[in-house]
């Protein structure tokens, strides 16, 4: 790769090995994004509608494509080590900007375009520092640096339409035509990101550590449900407020529901896809890396914030002094409740028939259980509604466990042997540090 050469006192780039795994910084670069989610879902809860919720979809979108592309520079540099972590730090103070910006975006475009330019200028520096580093990544290698031309349009493209989303919209006189257009630019910008990676396609790129693209995909999963967490706590506004039995139940159900999430993909479907992609190579390898982690980790995502939001109203509900925990939920708390587990379900599904080529009755199961109990939901009190769709997410949990449970334990097996496999190479690796300074045995 080129990259050991000297770059002052900060040392050079270190190149991603074989077997890595996901260094400090970049858990520590995730903080940035806890906050994105966090701005992104109690936005979308102070005023819900559908005009709100796609403007959601696509921040969340645009986001998300800074992920995907901050994951590709990842994965062939070492985030934390030699210069790369302060031109990381500048990215994060510019995703920092990005998501403060995030909730002007969409405001009202006679207001002003301070909101939509921050969100524009951070979303520039963001993009310039990942190129700058992948450059540097592909210097040596003409066939990465052809591929990497090839994205070329789509950065300009985002970045033209993003500005203009912020520029143009003012200059409209009728309120309504203004944010039409402002809506179609951000449309645009989704559409051609997202276009772009199966326009391009997968020849010329290498996926070299499939130990850390999965762990970098699955811990920005863990921080979205960390997010549903956040929503049950402090979005249900449990705290400063007297403690009571129904709060109390609703909060555990809040997180009952959101560890089935997290059981759903890591107990099984998740650990046997990172092994799938260590076991695809080439070509293949980077699709599966493209369609099942950077592609369908977005829908996934967008199902946990819906979830998020949905629990947070009931919450609201049950917490309310007038006694709200036994009178029916009213607006979309319960639809984007169900909805929002149907849509992680339902792309956990693909997720699982992409990589494994499976797929789970069980899982076709619980779809259909929350399609069919979503109208019961808006009959049932708020905590009813709440428990209902605990209640189907940990039978789920329940029938796989004794379903699956032949499945579940080889695949534990499998793990363990290549644990125990990489646990005594690397033992006999570290071995040539003791032999080199072994005294030597005394003469009898």
């Amino acid at each position: 790769m080129g990259g050991f050469r000297r770059r002052g006192h900060l040392g050079p780039a270190v190149p991603i090995a074989p077997g890595a795994r996901v260094d400090r910084f970049e858990v520590f670069f995730d903080l940035v994004f806890v906050f994105s989610f966090f701005i992104i879902t109690r936005a979308t809860a102070a005023n819900i509608s559908g005009r709100q919720l796609l403007h959601a979809g696509l921040v969340l979108a645009v986001l998300w494509w800074c992920w995907v592309v901050h994951s590709l520079v990842a994965t062939r540099v070492r985030l934390g080590e030699g210069y790369v972590p302060v031109l990381m730090v500048i990215a994060m103070a510019a995703l920092f900007s990005f998501a403060l910006g995030l909730p002007q975006a969409f405001s009202d475009p006679r207001g002003g375009a301070a909101g939509p330019m921050l969100v524009a200028v951070s979303y520039v520096v963001v993009r310039g520092v990942h190129m700058i580093l992948y450059q540097h990544v592909v210097r040596d290698s003409p066939q990465e640096r052809r591929q990497l031309r090839r994205f070329a349009p789509e950065l300009v493209a985002s970045i033209v339409l993003l500005l203009a989303a912020a520029l143009i919209p003012p200059q409209i006189a009728d309120t309504d035509t203004a944010a039409m257009v402002r809506d179609g630019l951000w449309i645009a910008v989704v559409l051609v990101q997202y276009a772009t990676g199966f326009i391009v396609g997968t020849w010329g790129w290498g996926v070299t550590s499939a130990e850390h693209w999965t762990e970098r995909y699955d811990l920005i999963l863990i921080i979205a449900l960390g997010e549903s967490v956040i929503s049950v706590g402090v979005g249900g506004n449990l705290l400063g407020q007297q403690v009571t039995w129904p709060a109390v139940a609703a909060a555990t159900l809040g997180i009952v529901l959101t560890a089935t999430l997290w059981w759903a993909h890591f107990d099984f479907i998740g650990p046997a896809a990172r092994i799938a992609l260590h076991a695809a190579e080439g070509s293949p390898r980077v699709a599966m890396a493209r369609d099942a982690y950077a592609y369908l980790y977005l829908p996934m995502i967008a199902g946990i914030i819906l979830f998020s939001i949905g629990s947070e109203e009931i919450l609201h509900q049950v917490t309310d002094p007038a006694g709200g925990s036994t009178q029916r939920m009213h607006g979309p708390a319960v639809p984007m409740l169900f909805g929002g587990l149907i849509c992680y379900f339902a792309v956990n599904m693909l997720f699982q028939i992409r990589t494994l080529h499976t797929v789970t009755w069980t899982r076709v199961g619980v779809i259909v259980a929350l399609a069919v109990a979503l109208p019961l939901g808006h009959l049932l009190p708020a905590l009813g509604a709440l428990a209902l769709a605990t209640a189907i997410c940990v039978g789920l949990v329940a029938v796989e466990v004794l379903v699956l449970s032949g499945s579940r334990r080889a695949l534990r097996a499998v793990v363990f042997e290549e644990r125990t496999t990489h646990e005594a190479s690397e033992a006999a690796w570290r071995a040539r540090w003791h032999d080199k300074h072994e005294p030597e045995n005394p003469a009898p």
